[in-house]
């Protein structure tokens, strides 16, 4: 990667970005200013690492401090602001989210970055398998993609096989979805006789779900298509804050607009190189509804380049191996076992007969098991429980059931169902 900084240029750029934006925010944003009160002059900031006795901001504070339906960390009145996003609400009540036009500029700067990893400009057409909603993922991507010079093709309202055909009649070189979605959309396909793999599409982004990270999805969903696949994470109150490669698994942090730290799940303290932890982001450029020391709640393994690897033409940017792994609040106990969905999705996803799966957790005479249903072509469902056995430690009861049964997905899915939480 030619004209990229080195850590040290890298940290500078970053530390200069913070300074101005903490300039452009605390004369305005009053959540902001009371939270930084006890830090003193915040934009004296002097090095990165001074982050580290800020204080956190979470989800959890942002939905509380909502008023009405306005956000508690805008900067300037609200009618600067011209863009209205939410979160999906799947781990709590919906956060609302509003941006500026210039907050929206910094929106596709980041996809600027995602989409020069997967080649993606003029020629290309990028069809957005989506409802869209309210949520900013797919409204970005597709204003990513409009920007970049592509074709944007939306698809809100069309059904999985209404998508198909826009695919199949516009000739869709990129297809940007859920990684869920995306294995749907290539099973109806077959179910069609609509080939997925002859339809043209060079190129599928997904994000919304660790898959594009997990070696059984990213290669089912290359086979599936006859396609590279690019991850990408980010988050409506943050921003597209991650992206991946056509090498492999694994994310990058955007690091020129988010300062990433790391949080040891075991002490708390910084995490070291590969330890796992909770990812904690600040941006560095949406001044209109910024977060400072976002406690993002996802699960990963950082690994920072050394110099050599960038002197090589390596990205400076530190990455996440895996890309994310799961959440705080998704990580399942059972029997002294931790284990993530992530984990679960890719030990199903490596038998390429299994279409559909769906967990659930219950206790049972005071032990707590695993039950997975599977819509299996083989009909063998042994099989993928020596599966389980091997790769988890764990005597897990795996049984088919019949074709269509299990519910899909077309945004975030929702395979886990655990009754020890419904009981409580």
């Amino acid at each position: 990667m030619p004209g990229l900084p080195s850590r040290s240029a890298l940290d500078a750029l970053k530390l200069d970005r913070l300074r101005d934006l903490l300039r452009a925010i605390l004369p305005h944003n009053r959540f902001y200013a009371e939270k930084l009160a006890r830090v003193g002059d915040a934009t004296a900031i002097a090095a990165l690492d001074e982050l580290a006795d800020w204080p956190f901001t979470s989800k959890e504070e942002l939905v509380a401090a909502a008023a009405e339906g306005t956000p508690a960390n805008l900067t300037w009145p609200v009618d600067r602001y011209v863009r209205y996003h939410q979160t999906s609400g799947t781990h709590g009540r919906p956060l609302p989210v509003f941006d500026t036009a210039a907050d929206w500029q910094w929106w596709m700067e980041c996809w600027r970055e995602i989409l020069a990893r997967g080649g993606v400009g003029p020629g290309d057409r990028v069809l957005v398998a989506s409802s869209f909603g309210p949520y900013a993922g797919f409204w970005s991507g597709f204003e990513g993609a409009r920007a970049a010079g592509a074709m944007a093709i939306p698809s809100g309202g069309l059904s999985t096989r209404g998508r198909l055909e826009l695919a199949r009649s516009l000739r869709a070189t990129v297809l940007v979805a859920t990684p869920s979605y995306a294995l749907h959309l290539a099973e109806v396909a077959a179910a069609e006789k609509l080939d997925p793999q002859r339809l043209g599409v060079r190129l599928v982004i997904v994000a919304g779900e660790p898959g594009g990270s997990l070696l059984a999805v990213r290669g089912r969903l290359a086979a599936l298509w006859a396609a590279e696949v690019l991850d990408h994470a980010g988050a409506t109150e943050v921003g597209p804050w991650g992206v991946g490669d056509l090498r492999g698994p694994g994310l990058d942090v955007l690091e020129p607009w988010f300062h990433p730290e790391f949080l040891s799940t075991t002490t708390g303290a910084a995490a070291r190189p590969g330890e796992l932890a909770e990812l904690v982001l600040t941006t560095l450029g949406r001044a209109g509804a910024p977060v400072i020391r976002y406690r993002t709640g996802d699960l990963v393994r950082p690994q920072w380049p050394t110099d050599a690897e960038i002197a090589a033409g390596g990205c400076p940017w530190v990455r996440l191996d895996g890309g994310i792994l799961g959440r705080v609040d998704d990580m399942l106990v059972i029997r002294g076992v931790n284990i993530f969905p992530g984990a679960i999705d890719d030990i199903v996803r490596g038998f390429p007969e299994v279409v559909e799966y769906r967990v659930t957790v219950r206790s049972r005479d005071s032990l707590d098991e695993l039950a997975v249903e599977i819509e299996d072509r083989l009909a063998a469902p042994e099989r993928v429980a020596r599966e389980f056995q091997v790769r988890l430690g764990l005597r897990v009861d795996v049984r088919a059931v019949p074709p269509g049964s299990l519910p899909r997905f077309e945004g975030k899915a929702r395979r886990i169902v655990d009754e020890r939480r419904t009981r409580a």
